[in-house]
């Protein structure tokens, strides 16, 4: 697998405190890693999401997204329905943990108020700039540290710490 670290996706656009339950429903948590994405945001504002949503596409959120319980199925879900990418004005802290983990970038960024779903944006994950492609107008996002940058070119967590004991470093 080679790692872009520039990102182009679609808009889904959720308002504030967007918890783990709202994310991956508690009805879901027994569903197998597979069959997750079919139950991705069903108990959100768009509950149709996971039958909506492309590979590449993109969440756009407000404050805490990822609030609640640390249930790790959640970004899973997301993952799985192919969300490339979650931007949002701040972020539960084991939520981030959690979706970095696994793989999948979390961008810390003030772009609700900018953006409408569907809105095409492109994302340069090393600097941190975001391009709303249907303006031209860059937003700058919170610069992703090295380690996190290094855990998502490695495909996540477990992967990065595979390689480096493959490698013994």
């Amino acid at each position: 697998m080679t790692w872009n670290s520039k990102l182009r996706g679609r808009v889904w656009k959720f308002g504030a405190n967007v918890d783990t339950d709202q994310i991956l429903p508690g009805y879901a948590m027994a569903a197998p890693e597979e069959k997750l994405k079919e139950y991705a945001l069903a108990g959100s504002a768009i509950p149709d999401f996971a039958q909506k949503v492309h590979p590449g596409d993109v969440v756009v959120a407000g404050d805490n997204f990822g609030c609640g319980s640390s249930r790790e199925q959640a970004p899973v879900a997301l993952k799985e329905a192919g969300v490339s990418l979650i931007i949002a004005k701040s972020l539960a802290r084991i939520f981030r943990r959690n979706s970095i983990n696994i793989g999948i970038p979390v961008l810390v960024a003030d772009l609700v108020d900018m953006v409408e779903n569907g809105q095409e944006i492109e994302v340069d994950l090393v600097t941190g700039e975001i391009t709303l492609l249907l303006t031209g107008d860059k937003v700058q996002g919170q610069v992703l540290a090295p380690n996190v940058l290094a855990t998502l070119e490695a495909g996540g967590l477990i992967a990065k710490v595979r390689h480096q004991l493959n490698l013994g470093n």
